[in-house]
């Protein structure tokens, strides 16, 4: 309930820690807002570095083990840190790192075990429940943590009741969920066996030489630079949006009475929601017309969304119901993609490497994406307010302007997507070639019988991609 989970690579909504707990955090540990701040640069900069090392163990050892690890990793964290006295406050800052590192470990491999249980439609709909699930699961959490903290009057028992629903989570994933061979699902387990197992340095160099994950990793870093600097600055952008129309008195001493955060909190979860459903289907559907539907959906969405952003910036002096519409439509078809992009990565990526290329994916998105966009956007904000008179409205209007860049960013970002289109049927090619899968030692011992039990109902032949 402290951190929210960026929305580049596990697809939740970007938003902030529950005020209430935070607060109390704040005033427990006597840390100050730019120390609480740091809370989240410490969760991001762990996963970033985690996530290539979960990357490489998830490409060639136990997928499940590492998963339970990570779960085990996060879940020990927040429990432990609800014992922290508050003359260590450098501890619980420590855990919210661990807490990252342990979040790396499911954004990285999670996606490459469904991509090896399912195959073709089926893929693409369990990838679109699993993506609707974060959100979900996201705000679960912070209404969980809020009411537990209101119910004890303790902000502890917070991270002390998540525990215990992440060991259910860990029991469930130890008993029900399989371990399968890599690229079960296209069965390269059966024909590939025996082989020299590739270097992390050889899968890096066969991911550069992958055009379709290269351009579709920079459209997906596009949209995280968008969404990153959405979540950070929109609900202030709004507030000051109200104060312009008379509609709010500004706010000149915190704490500030507005409802911006959560409107916009809810109407990104709502977005998100149908937008991933929207994306997925209409990937399912269209597959059957165009080989090359995916990334085409992923280009046609954003650059649908780039005119939606730049008219609710542009509208928001003039009316504040066109500009919360046209925000409404850019979140929506911003969140069509992240199932598809998922997609998209496991059919151009050879089993033998997929956790490496989620992880590389989810460290390009963040360092060129979210992890600057809300720092560029402040500073071009702080820039244009420095020619100006000092007043509300051209604080408003410097913010406003400086937002305009993500309606190019993410124009960008559509373009990158069309240049995945030209690079797939290729790629998609190369990644079923005989030969492509080397298994590591895991794959070896399977035995060919166990890859067709896997797959009792995909029907799925050697050639589906």
């Amino acid at each position: 309930p402290l951190q929210w989970k960026p929305k580049v690579l596990t697809a939740g909504p970007p938003g902030k820690s529950p005020t209430g707990v935070l607060l109390d955090v704040q005033k427990f540990f006597q840390i100050s807002d730019s120390d609480a701040g740091l809370l989240q640069t410490v969760f991001i900069g762990c996963l970033l570095l985690s996530a290539p090392v979960f990357g490489y163990l998830g490409d060639r050892h136990s997928r499940k083990a590492t998963l339970s690890l990570g779960i085990l990793l996060w879940s020990g964290a927040g429990l432990s840190s609800s014992f922290i006295s508050p003359r260590y406050s450098w501890l619980f800052f420590l855990s919210r790192g661990v807490v990252g590192t342990g979040t790396a470990s499911y954004s990285t491999i999670a996606p490459t075990v469904l991509g090896d249980l399912f195959v073709r439609d089926q893929r693409t709909r369990v990838l679109a429940i699993f993506y609707i699930f974060i959100p979900v699961g996201s705000g679960l959490g912070y209404v969980l943590g809020s009411a537990v903290t209101e119910l004890t009057g303790n902000w502890r028992w917070a991270l002390r009741i998540m525990p215990c629903l992440e060991a259910v989570a860990l029991t469930l994933l130890i008993v029900l969920v399989p371990d399968p061979p890599r690229g079960a699902a296209e069965k390269q387990g059966v024909v590939t066996v025996g082989g020299p197992r590739s270097t992390w340095c050889e899968d890096v160099r066969y991911l550069g030489r992958n055009w379709s994950f290269v351009w579709s990793t920079l459209g997906v870093t596009a949209m995280a630079f968008v969404t990153g600097a959405l979540g950070f600055w929109a609900p202030k952008f709004l507030f000051e949006a109200h104060v312009v129309h008379g509609l709010q008195l500004p706010c000149f001493r915190e704490p500030c009475n507005s409802q911006d955060s959560l409107i916009f909190g809810i109407l990104t979860v709502v977005t998100g929601l149908v937008g991933v459903i929207l994306g997925a289907e209409a990937s399912r559907r269209y597959k059957k017309v165009s080989s090359r539907a995916q990334p085409l959906i992923c280009a046609a969405s954003l650059l649908a969304a780039a005119p939606c952003l730049y008219l609710a910036l542009i509208l928001a002096p003039t009316t504040l119901l066109a500009s919360y519409v046209f925000l409404a439509l850019g979140e929506l078809l911003l969140s069509c993609n992240w199932a598809v992009v998922a997609d998209i990565l496991l059919s151009v990526v050879v089993p033998r490497c997929r956790g490496t290329a989620e992880a590389l994916q989810i460290t390009v998105g963040h360092i060129l994406g979210d992890a600057g966009s809300p720092y560029l956007t402040g500073l071009i904000s702080s820039a244009l307010r420095a020619g100006r008179l000092d007043s509300y409205l051209q604080r408003f209007l410097s913010l406003q302007q400086s937002f305009l860049c993500c309606a190019f960013i993410i124009a960008l970002g559509g373009g990158c997507f069309l240049l995945t289109a030209l690079h797939l049927e290729r790629d998609q090619a190369q990644a079923r070639q005989p030969g492509t899968g080397i298994p590591d030692s895991q794959d070896v011992d399977s035995k060919a019988v166990e890859s067709e039990r896997l797959l009792p109902s995909t029907g799925a032949s050697p050639e589906d991609p």
